[in-house]
Parts: C-alpha cells; structure tokens; sequence
C-alpha cells in the first residue's frame, strides 16, 4: 500500500520557511528578524503560531529571542550545532557551493577511522559486508545504494554509535549526491576497485592497510566530485 506524507501542520511549516528565509540571505547571519506582527502577516500565520515556531528554532540554534528586544539571527556557522548541520544538509536546493567538499573532508576524516574499528571489532561482519558489494549492479542507484549502506554498516560495525548518528544525519543529502557521482563510469569502476581492495586489505587483517586504502579513495572521491558535479 502507497504511504503517504502527512502534510505539514502550520507551525512545522513556519520553522521551515524561516529556516530557509535564514539558508538564502532573506535574513543574513546577525540581522533582527521583523517585528512579530509584521512577520506573522508576510507567513499569513497567526501569532501564536509564530511564537511556537520561533521558540523551535531557538531551541535549535537558529535565532536568539530577548524578550523586549529583536530576535537576532545567529551566526549559524560559527554558533551552531549538529541539529542545524543536519537541517543545512536538507535544505539541498540552499547548500553552499562549497558544502559538500567539506562534508567530504569530513567523512575523509572519519572513515579510515571507522573501518578500521569494524574489521577489529566484527571481523567477519565486514568480511561478509564486503563480499556482497563485490557484484553490485552496474547503476547509478545501486551503487548509491550499495555504497551509503556499506558506510552505514562499517560504523555500526565500529562499536561506536557516535558515527552512526552523524551519518544518519545526511542519509538523505549522501543519496541525492550518489545519483549524480555514480552517473559517471568512471566512478563506479573506482569504487567496485575500491570494495575489492579493501575487502583484500581486511582479509590481511591488516588495520594500517585498511585505513590506507580507505583514506586514499575518500581522498579521490573529492576530487571525482568535483568533475561530476559540474556535468
């Protein structure tokens, strides 16, 4: 049976206009918001509903209310957190140019770290983990698919469930690159490369080669990025 989204109720859809009002310079970092009573009237929202909304988003981080005072917007970039990375991550069509480089740069980081992790603490998990992406279909979706849920695997795999939520955290952003990344061949035979060598490198039981072999691809898979996202 198809599975249908419930709409969003007007507070929920406030926050989001709001947030992407923050994301695309209609409310720069540090500005004041409107006042309550005109800013109501631009959303075609009641008051209250602004209020819950505003409250939301100062639990997240986003704006800073004093009472008697303008809400500032904050400076998101240096004074936000993890709920308002991830809500950047959603907000695709408002990603700086620079955004996924730098997620990139991060998961550089932190994979060699995790896999290492996995083959030391479930050795044979990630041996069969590996063995079944050895055949992944030759499509742009499979391998996406193939490769976010390998990622997945290997923190959970880890032992540490810190890696896993903050990849959980761009589950949907990592799904919508994969289609344009794994459109070339070109990347595809660099990663079905790169499952095969990793699975021989953990097979050594080797964790300086895991590590090695990881860190070079996700290094490449930078620069791969950068030609496929100009297609």
């Amino acid at each position: 049976m198809k599975s249908w989204e419930s709409p969003l109720k007007p507070t929920e859809l406030t926050e989001t206009r709001l947030v992407e009002a923050i994301l695309d310079g209609t409310f720069p970092c540090n500005s004041n918001l409107p006042p309550e009573r005109d800013l109501a009237e631009k959303l075609g929202v009641t008051r209250p509903t602004l209020r819950e909304a505003l409250q939301r988003l100062s639990r997240d981080g986003w704006v800073e209310i004093h009472h008697g005072k303008s809400t500032r917007v904050r400076d998101y970039w240096q004074e936000g957190n993890l709920l308002i990375l991830n809500a950047i991550a959603r907000h695709e069509s408002t990603l700086p140019d620079d955004f996924v480089p730098n997620l990139l740069q991060i998961r550089l980081l932190l994979a060699p770290a995790y896999t290492r992790l996995a083959m030391q603490t479930n050795f044979n998990d990630t041996i069969h983990l590996l063995e079944s992406l050895q055949q992944v279909p030759d499509t742009a979706e499979d391998f996406t698919n193939a490769d976010l849920e390998m990622h997945c695997t290997l923190t959970r795999l880890s032992g540490n469930p810190v890696f896993t939520l903050i990849l959980n955290g761009f589950g949907d952003l990592y799904r919508t690159m994969g289609l344009v990344y794994f459109q070339k061949q070109q990347n595809r035979d660099h990663s079905r490369s790169f499952y095969k060598k990793l699975l021989s490198a953990v097979l050594s039981n080797d964790p300086f080669m895991v590590e090695e072999v990881t860190r070079r691809v996700m290094e490449d898979s930078i620069s791969l990025w950068s030609l496929a996202s100009k297609i």
